[in-house]
């Protein structure tokens, strides 16, 4: 207990000081200015507003470029996160407006103008940041010929309005607006001639700065969201009652029927044949087959599941607050890292008490049963992100630090774990013995094997989130902002508690029609929502989003099926470890020969 104490200690300070050494890096200036004092201005990304993983440097479009072209330092979470920072073409001094300020006057070529057009067609928008705030403009508009309304006229915006909000001495917002009827038509190939230009004016606000970021999680937090937001809960701990009720009233009156016929069989008659669950106590704690694999996705469903859990405790004391740009991709990797060692030791602790003696196969199927899949798939989506030159397209350097925290953290701390995992003392608790020749299955009614009971399970607890899912996948895929993570893990509990009394009702039903293999089957009934989530992502890309070309459906898809086989490992575990301790309850509350 104190080892496991001690460990968890030390995650929350390598934690604590890796967000540290992070908030101190973003916050290399105190974000207080002179009158004229330059104020820091970046241009991140371009690309189009419904494929929000389709992003492209700011430069690829042919702007007008600053004197001096610098890129800013990234940290980790910030390159995963798609960002590329670099000077901006305008200069933004505190507290000084400007009218009509020429940024440059250039002539587009053919090619140019192609660019442009193409980027105005697709909606482009671009993304900057003015001290450490986040603000976004469209680059064009699309409008229809006046004097031929099936044809479209394509006009780039040159003049933007920069309207920036300030206390004392410090920026609190900032806002940029085009001018309408400052624009330049593109629609023919030929070269134009453009001046960008911008204007500046500054108001004063009373907004502390401390509250400056507020403005960014307004949208989630507004009373007609809520009210939804609840309104999923509600409907989440409707489901949860109905299901405890129907665990209540039908599977312990079951039981407690069970109990007293069995304890009166023993009275009256010895040699009475038995029937249901009883029947099969030599058989239900047999060791199910490819148990190394078994204790390998085991151990890592557990991982992700601490992951969930120590990322929804960052969540809740503010540390994802709203545009910290990469620190939830920092989180993510970090964490995953650090928690190998869970996985290690659960997943050869758990192979040892079923009598494996491969550990080293053991481990080497825990460290890729989740790796895995995902670094193919990255391979694969990193690779077309290349060839569209686009910003999700990570650097050597980057790969190479992954690669590093893999290889000097994660592998050593997963083979440490599966070290002491090996070595525990643990053994597996049957309150029966196994008999040495296993009973055969009976014939069993189709809407009795896997794949229908798997769909029955995944249902309910699927019917409990999808209502939030929305949110979530307009955050993660779109351009919403989500906040409310003391929602999201509420929901997250009831997911939770929903696949738990589902896999254990499962289980029942299986047992009682002498079906003794319920290892496997109650992990899969448990991680089956992950599939039904899955089944949702096609759902939103074709009816609730704008989404569209190669590049992003193969990003949606490709890392939903990450996600989904994620929570399958995770909820799965969480099935099967409520399965082990109902069917070890029954059979210790009877009397077996």
């Amino acid at each position: 207990m104190l080892k496991k104490m001690a460990v968890i200690r030390w995650l929350v300070v390598a934690l604590l000081l890796v967000f540290r050494i992070q908030e101190v890096r973003s916050g290399a200036s105190d974000h207080k200015y002179k009158e004229k004092e330059e104020v820091p201005i970046y241009a991140n990304k371009v690309g189009p507003f419904h494929n929000p993983s389709e992003t492209y440097r700011f430069f690829d479009l042919p702007f007008c470029l600053p004197a001096h072209l610098k890129e800013k330092p990234e940290a980790l979470g910030e390159v995963l996160n798609g960002d590329r920072l670099v000077s901006a073409p305008y200069k933004l001094p505190f507290m000084v407006e400007k009218d009509s300020e020429s940024v440059c006057r250039k002539t587009l070529t053919k090619e140019e103008v192609f660019k442009f057009r193409s980027a105005v067609a697709k909606d482009y928008y671009f993304q900057m940041y003015y001290d450490d705030l986040p603000f976004w403009g469209f680059l064009g508009k699309v409008e229809k010929d006046k004097n031929d309304p099936s044809e479209e006229r394509y006009y780039l915006f040159k003049h933007l309005h920069f309207e920036i909000h300030y206390n004392k001495d410090r920026v609190i917002e900032i806002n940029a607006k085009a001018d309408p009827n400052a624009v330049v038509d593109l629609t023919e190939d030929k070269e134009v001639e453009v001046e960008f230009m911008y204007t500046v004016r500054w108001k004063e606000t009373n907004i502390p700065f401390e509250n400056r970021m507020e403005k960014y999680s307004q949208s989630s937090s507004q009373p007609h969201h809520l009210e939804i937001h609840w309104f999923s809960i509600i409907n989440s701990c409707v489901t949860v009652l109905l299901l405890t009720g129907f665990l209540a009233t039908i599977l312990m009156r079951v039981l407690k029927n069970d109990f007293v016929k069995y304890a009166h069989d023993e009275e009256a008659a010895d040699d009475q044949e038995e029937t249901g669950w009883k029947y099969i106590h030599g058989d239900v704690f047999r060791y199910p087959k490819y148990k190394s694999l078994f204790a390998a996705a085991l151990g890592s469903g557990t991982q992700l599941f601490s992951l969930a859990l120590f990322i929804f405790g960052l969540a809740l004391v503010g540390v994802f607050y709203p545009y910290n740009r990469g620190a939830l991709f920092t989180a993510l990797v970090v964490i995953y890292a650090l928690t190998s060692g869970i996985a290690g030791y659960t997943a050869a602790s758990f192979y040892h008490q079923l009598e494996g003696t491969n550990w080293v196969r053991n481990l080497l199927l825990t460290g890729c049963l989740f790796c895995g899949p995902l670094f193919l798939t990255f391979c694969f989506l990193n690779t077309v992100a290349i060839a569209y030159t686009a910003t999700a397209a990570l650097p050597f350097g980057t790969i190479v630090v992954i690669v590093l925290i893999w290889s000097l953290v994660t592998s050593p701390l997963l083979v440490l774990g599966g070290i002491a995992g090996k070595n525990s003392k643990a053994e597996f608790q049957a309150p029966v013995r196994t008999t040495k020749y296993p009973r055969e299955i009976p014939p069993l009614p189709w809407y009795r094997k896997t794949i229908p009971q798997m769909a029955m399970a995944g249902f309910l607890p699927f019917s409990a989130i999808y209502i939030e899912l929305y949110y979530i996948f307009a955050s993660v895929w779109g351009h919403r902002i989500y906040t409310i993570y003391s929602i999201l893990f509420i929901v997250f509990i009831i997911l939770l508690i929903v696949t738990a009394f589902i896999t254990v009702a499962l289980t029942y039903f299986q047992l009682a029609a002498e079906d003794h293999e319920w290892w496997w089957r109650s992990f899969l009934c448990g991680g089956s929502t992950g599939v039904f989530i899955y089944g949702y992502c096609l759902y939103y890309y074709y009816e609730r989003s704008d989404m569209s070309g190669f590049m992003q459906t193969s990003f949606f898809f490709g890392y939903m099926a990450c996600i989904c086989y994620g929570f399958f490992l995770m909820l799965g575990m969480i099935g099967f470890r409520a399965a082990l301790f109902f069917v070890r309850h029954i059979y210790r509350s009877i009397k077996c020969e």
